[in-house]
């Protein structure tokens, strides 16, 4: 069974979002062995200069690395990867898990993340071109994978 870790900054706090990762979490239990990992943020202070948005980037994309599988396929989330449609994004994940038993998606915090975790991934995607938080995105991230699995074994799932 193929191993879905997600490497995340931040935890989330809002029952509803919970929820809605516990739901989405108990359905992939039947394609996947789903493991997530949270990971503290920094604080962000209200006067933020570019050296101290650095430091807090450098720190959480530093904790990130120092969680990462060796032998896993990364995907990093992040605004200027590529962005598929559900179709696309289900064919990569199957062709992915041909030579792959593990595939890590990593879900940065507010700041991003540093080049050098950047370019250690092996893909970079992207859901939207908007800004959402990276709390949403996690449950976003969690359907499509969910749905990616349904399109795969040609079960029916709301279009």
């Amino acid at each position: 069974m193929l191993n879905i870790n997600i490497v995340c900054i931040g935890k989330i706090k809002e029952h509803y979002l919970k929820s809605a990762i516990e739901e989405y979490s108990k359905r992939l239990s039947k394609y996947c062995k789903l493991n997530i990992l949270e990971l503290p943020d920094e604080k962000i202070p209200d006067k933020l200069n570019n050296s101290l948005a650095l430091e807090i980037k450098s720190k959480e994309s530093n904790n990130i690395l120092n969680h990462l599988k060796k032998d896993s396929y990364l995907i990093a989330l992040d605004l200027t990867g590529t962005e598929y449609s559900s179709e696309d994004f289900s064919k990569d994940i199957e062709r992915i898990s041909m030579g792959n038993s593990s595939i890590t998606f990593i879900i940065g915090g507010s700041l991003g993340m540093t080049d050098s975790l950047l370019n250690i991934c092996n893909k970079k995607i992207c859901f939207s071109k908007m800004t959402f938080p990276h709390q949403l995105i996690r449950l976003f991230l969690l359907e499509q994978i969910f749905r990616a699995f349904k399109i795969s074994n040609g079960e029916t799932y709301h279009r």
